[in-house]
């Protein structure tokens, strides 16, 4: 039974549905680094922890993401290397790239983290030529869309049913050159 266990977890995400209360983190500093397989467990951790209710990557998926070559993928870590925050992109042979997922833990939101994963991340791009940047989201998740649009992606289109829960997504898009 373990085995079948470890095998359905490679491909379906635990979910744990008990609400979280959180306290702000203190104050500190934070160093956005490259994110590696070394982090795999960690990244999915908090991954469950940003996206309670959404759409969780499994384990393999994000094993893929880490180890892609057209791949990038970046955490944001206190000053005591605890994780704060990550993001994950695809970059295409067309010049563009899709940010795949961002999240930053609860304790540590409103602090401009992901504006900062976002910035560093076009500069990533920028440097290999990748001149647009796409990314879905949730027409329900006015925060995010908020944060994008403070940050120059414009909605370009609506997708029907886009999420599992049959949900609408916004695809939105930035050009970085």
């Amino acid at each position: 039974m373990a085995v079948l266990e470890t095998i359905y977890n490679l491909f379906v995400p635990a979910y744990d549905t008990r609400p979280e209360i959180f306290l702000p983190a203190p104050p500190t500093s934070y160093t956005i680094r490259p994110l590696a397989e070394k982090h795999l467990e960690e990244v999915m951790r908090l991954n469950m922890r940003c996206f309670k209710n959404g759409e969780n990557y499994t384990k393999h998926t994000f094993a893929y993401l880490l180890n892609e070559p057209n791949a990038l993928a970046y955490q944001i870590v206190t000053s005591t290397n605890k994780m704060a925050g990550f993001i994950c992109i695809l970059m295409g042979e067309d010049g563009a790239a899709h940010i795949t997922t961002i999240g930053i833990a609860p304790e540590h939101r409103r602090r401009g983290l992901a504006e900062r994963l976002l910035s560093h991340l076009e500069h990533s791009l920028k440097v290999r030529s990748i001149g647009a940047v796409v990314l879905e989201v949730r027409v329900s998740n006015i925060a995010a869309q908020s944060l994008y649009r403070q940050t120059g992606y414009s909605v370009v289109q609506r997708i029907s049913n886009y999420y599992n829960n049959g949900e609408d997504g916004y695809l939105m898009m930035k050009s970085i050159l």
